[in-house]
């Protein structure tokens, strides 16, 4: 966490649209559990509507302090309408286990989500906009900006870029065991958690990379599971 972030408020108000109402025992509103989910994830849902038409479109992102980064072709409808300042919901979600209880009505998930509101702003700004490209690059490789080749001014001003503060958010959290009808326990039925993590396959060369390349630490190394030092 930096400096700037240790000043805010480590809890996140409480609105009517970010506030848990189903299990609300399940809800977090403390930043650093919002930040690491979001962190963790490589996927997004943005949901927003256009001429009253609903869409959920899927998408990568990346975080900077206490905003969040859209991108994508200044050609998107989704990336156009949303940066006329439209509200929006994005969802993030982490499946970290499968919950096999004794009787089918209460099977379970064990996950981690957060749903950010709010409205998104086109970047303008020249350096804010070549931070948030970095975000994007280390969120889903980590170390990897250092290495390749970094965007062209003509690579940048083909991407649009949006900004989400994150002022208005909440994590959901389900963790732990099953939880049965008491005169279940006494069934002869297996029942607990079957862990589920993503998990990186053996990387595989480009087929016109020179041979004497080796794959950096970045890939060798590769990682989603931040829970457990990743």
């Amino acid at each position: 966490m930096s400096s700037l972030e240790a000043e805010i408020d480590p809890t996140l108000p409480v609105t009517q649209r970010s506030q848990i109402k189903r299990l609300p025992q399940r809800g977090e509103y403390d930043r650093a559990t919002i930040h690491q989910i979001l962190d963790e994830g490589l996927v997004c849902h943005v949901g927003f509507a256009v001429d009253a038409q609903p869409f959920v479109i899927p998408t990568a992102y990346g975080r900077v302090g206490d905003r969040l980064y859209i991108h994508g072709s200044p050609a998107s409808r989704m990336l156009r309408t949303l940066k006329e300042s439209v509200e929006v919901c994005v969802t993030v979600t982490l499946l970290d286990g499968l919950v096999l209880a004794r009787s089918a009505f209460h099977h379970s998930m064990n996950y981690r989500s957060v749903v950010v509101f709010g409205a998104a702003t086109i970047v303008q700004d020249a350096a804010e906009k070549l931070a948030a490209l970095k975000a994007f690059t280390e969120h889903v490789v980590p170390g990897s900006w250092s290495t390749v080749r970094l965007p062209t001014p003509q690579e940048v001003a083909g991407t649009l870029v949006l900004s989400l503060p994150l002022t208005e958010a909440s994590a959901k959290i389900r963790t732990g065991a099953p939880v049965d009808d008491e005169a279940d326990y006494a069934l002869p039925i297996w029942a607990g958690e079957l862990p589920l993590r993503l998990v990186a396959s053996a990387p595989v060369p480009d087929p016109r990379l020179s041979p004497e390349i080796e794959p950096p630490p970045y890939v060798q190394h590769y990682t989603r599971n931040f829970q457990q030092g990743g």
